[in-house]
């Protein structure tokens, strides 16, 4: 019997613990990672193939090298500077919106599951599984619950075996995803989180910053401290 899910991975703390719970809950035909030129593909292709191999799944790199031309966004174009919000405003609605829309990349996680979608039909997986999670879907509704119910429903008409769209974080904040990651063991020593591709985590951009409060709310400074050698400390 072919696995049940295709992963979308991309190395941040959601999609490897996304990852985790589909390999535990019926299988993983494939993990998928995009390089669509962003600032951190080099780096996110790489653990993201360290994952996998930890995990014993196969890992696909798929290059989208037009997107880059399209994509008017801090994520791909250097000469936009990247926000660098206060870690105390994350959660202020205007300070947010501000911020996501310096990073809006269009359509792209329509983009991703579309292209996951054929992988799954092509196989006989029975899902696509994303890193959706309630605390970026208040600025990002391509995060959100309801979008993965859309984006489901779309697919009864664009596949023939009705792949499904899935995430195991969808109702669940950062915090909440670290110590789910933590109690099923997720490889979260291996993550990469940042907008940028440096040798270490940049510590200033909304995604670590975002990843570093949810490692303190959670109890697990100790842990990450010891493990995880690109974090900065909390």
């Amino acid at each position: 019997m072919a696995a049940s899910s295709i992963v979308l991975l991309s190395a941040g703390l959601d999609s490897t613990v996304n990852l985790q719970c589909a390999l535990d809950r019926g299988g993983v035909a494939a993990a998928i990672t995009f390089d669509y030129g962003q600032r951190a593909a080099a780096r996110e292709v790489r653990a993201s193939a360290a994952i996998c191999r930890r995990l014993g799944v196969r890992h696909e790199r798929i290059r989208l090298p037009w997107y880059r031309a399209i994509a008017h966004t801090a994520l791909v174009d250097s000469a936009r500077p990247l926000p660098h919000p206060r870690a105390g405003k994350l959660d202020d609605p205007a300070a947010a919106s501000r911020s996501a829309a310096k990073v809006w990349a269009p359509n792209r996680n329509g983009l991703f599951l579309a292209v996951a979608a054929a992988f799954a039909e092509s196989c006989g997986a029975a899902q696509v599984v994303a890193g959706f999670n309630a605390e970026e879907a208040a600025t990002f509704p391509d995060n959100s619950a309801e979008f993965m119910r859309v984006a489901t429903a779309g697919m009864r008409f664009s596949t023939r075996t009705h792949v499904r769209v899935a995430s195991y974080t969808v109702r669940l904040r950062k915090p909440a995803i670290v110590a789910l990651g933590l109690r099923i063991g997720a490889p979260l020593d291996l993550v990469w989180c940042c907008y940028e591709g440096g040798a270490r985590l940049c510590g200033r951009c909304e995604s670590c910053l975002r990843f570093l409060r949810a490692v303190e709310q959670a109890g697990a400074e100790e842990w990450f401290a010891a493990h995880h050698r690109r974090m900065p400390r909390v």
